[in-house]
């Protein structure tokens, strides 16, 4: 093992990592060369994203974050989402559409985003594993990122949700955490979490995590006192200051979901009870330990009477029948053992041999570095156990856990090579490779059965939707609303002027439970509702799982009608050129 106390980022690295990087974006884009082409996003947030972008190039307030064509009756919905991920993706299209139209513009700033996001992630992965274990740790690192499924899904092209930042931030955090420089380091990770926390409040358990790690730093090392402080005030400082930039303070109201004043108050709370602490050394460690406590007890007392609802987390003040028919089918946002099989070993699997392969490091090392393997493999065991309880975390994780990793993989490797047994050394390459990809065997077999019979078997979680052919149609109508499934709400925003009664966000609540009580309801408490909102169109997908499941759940109902061709006579039948997956419905009045 080495320190590598060279330049920030090295020629050589560099070169290593561009190389990587040019040659996985290749494959991505050709993997992706249909949806591109077809202009079909990864993920309905990845719509949202653009349509949020879209206003704000459009002249919509830099500090106003709301749709006002999603539940356009009530006012509009609130999103949560940060507007850093939208400087990028808005700087990129502004730029392209000087020289190529609009759409197109669009187009290339989703490619591009996610694609540099990567890179990011890639050299901030590398660069911790070229100055602590190697170059060809380094490299295998970028090949570990590279194949993990996690991971690549949160940064191929189009996909411009914030995840791919959150990964970046993560691995930004960790650079802090290997500086030398107790100050500067510590520093450059509060930034980092400031900034992932802004973008999305699921950093917050990592985050606290690698507080805990800075805390057990000081007290096995007093002299650590300073980077924890560095941490908490710069964490205070930069949440303050990106609050202030991109929130304002119109709307000062204390939400779960995003940083709100109540965060602020912790942060600032939480620095300067740490810089107050740290110049009270040298103090006997259990006074140190009962510091911690005052501390922790008072961010526990500041959210408890200032945001006593948030304690739950941000989904609780959800409507019953959005939890019941939205909430709990989000997958991404699920515990790992309602996942697929297959899924859950991609995401597990890796990190866990990665958790094994940092503790490994850690009894190769000596002196300060043991420790920051074992610091390493706490966090990376923080990281694995909060994927445990939301999937989509399992992406972070993934990212963490492909440094050591990496390091295993080349390890494993050359024990290969030296292998005289031609069988050995290929059962131990299989071995390395089911390391990276342990769904591997599952998706082969899967691959072999009928594709009729897993049709049969999971046809509710394959159904899809393509609304191409109904666009014109839907063009051409005067605008107005239209109840659709929450699933389809995104892309009538994108390709349509028409506005929607909801899609799958939970600030969107309201409209989300009106659209399910509707589908649910029968047709004549459908009529009712609808003409009172103002909607003008109905859009359905049969082939959709939404809509499969509303009208499986009432087998009486509006939803169950309209897939049974029994629709209401207030409807009227908009004919769609050569059939296609939509049927649309014009409201009489």
């Amino acid at each position: 093992m080495i320190d590598r106390r060279r330049p920030l980022f090295e020629p050589e690295l560099l070169v290593r990592t561009a190389l990587v990087w040019v040659a996985v974006c290749a494959l991505m884009l050709v993997a992706s060369f249909g949806s591109i082409s077809a202009g079909r996003f990864p993920d309905p947030d990845d719509v949202m994203r653009l349509m949020q972008v879209r206003d704000l190039l459009a002249g919509q307030s830099w500090f106003d974050v709301h749709q006002y064509r999603v539940d356009a009756v009530s006012g509009g919905v609130p999103m949560h989402w940060s507007r850093l991920v939208d400087v990028p993706l808005a700087a990129l299209i502004w730029l392209f559409s000087l020289f190529m139209a609009q759409g197109a513009a669009e187009i290339a700033a989703a490619i591009m985003v996610p694609l540099l996001t990567f890179g990011i992630a890639l050299l901030l992965a590398s660069r911790i594993a070229w100055r602590l274990i190697g170059a060809e740790a380094a490299g295998m690192t970028c090949l570990v990122m590279a194949v993990s499924v996690p991971v690549i899904i949160q940064m191929g092209p189009l996909r411009i949700d914030h995840h791919g930042w959150q990964i970046v931030l993560a691995l930004l955090a960790l650079n802090g955490m290997m500086a030398r420089d107790p100050r500067l380091g510590g520093a450059l990770t509060g930034f980092a979490l400031a900034l992932w926390i802004s973008i999305s409040v699921e950093g917050l358990p990592l985050a606290l995590a690698i507080c805990g790690v800075a805390a057990l730093r000081w007290l096995g090392d007093r002299r650590a006192s300073c980077r924890m402080a560095s941490i908490m005030g710069s964490l205070a400082v930069v949440s303050a200051l990106i609050f202030a930039g991109t929130r304002g303070f119109s709307d000062l109201a204390q939400y779960c979901d995003a940083v709100s004043p109540v965060h602020l108050a912790v942060f600032g709370w939480g620095g300067v009870s740490i810089f107050v602490l740290a110049h009270c050394e040298p103090i006997p460690r259990g006074a140190l330990l009962s510091g911690f406590a005052v501390i922790a007890a008072g961010a526990a007392g500041i959210v408890y009477f200032a945001a006593p609802q948030c304690a739950g987390g941000g989904f609780e003040a959800l409507d019953p029948l959005v939890t019941k028919y939205w909430y709990r089918n989000v997958s991404e946002g699920m515990p790992m053992w309602q996942q697929s099989p297959a899924l859950a070993m991609q995401m597990l699997i890796p990190p866990a041999l990665g958790l094994l392969a940092a503790v490994k490091l850690a009894g190769r090392s000596s002196d300060w570095l043991r420790q920051w393997w074992y610091d390493y493999a706490m966090l990376l065991g923080a990281a694995l156990l909060i994927a445990l309880f939301v999937a989509r975390a399992g992406a972070v994780a993934g990212a963490i856990a492909s440094i050591p990793l990496g390091w295993q993989i080349a390890v494993w490797i050359r024990a290969a090579r030296n292998m005289r047994s031609r069988g050995r050394r290929i059962a131990t390459l299989a071995g390395t490779a089911l390391a990276l990809m342990p769904a591997l065997p599952l998706g082969l077999l899967t691959a072999l059965i009928p594709t009729e019979v897993r049709a049969k078997d999971n046809g509710a979680q394959t159904a899809d939707c393509p609304i191409s052919d109904a666009l014109p149609t839907l063009r051409k109508l005067p605008e107005g609303e239209i109840i659709a499934p929450i699933d389809m709400g995104p892309e009538l925003l994108n390709s349509t002027a028409h506005s929607v009664i909801a899609t799958g966000h939970h600030r969107g609540s309201p409209g989300m439970a009106a659209m399910i009580r509707i589908f649910i309801g029968s047709a004549a408490e459908a009529e009712a509702a609808l003409l009172a909102r103002g909607t003008r169109y109905v859009a359905v997908c049969p082939g959709l799982v939404e809509a499969r499941n509303y009208a499986r759940t009432m087998p009486d109902g509006f939803m169950a009608d309209l897939l049974g061709g029994d629709e209401p006579s207030w409807l009227e039948p908009v004919a769609v050129p050569g059939g296609g997956a939509v049927r649309i419905w014009r409201i009489k009045r």
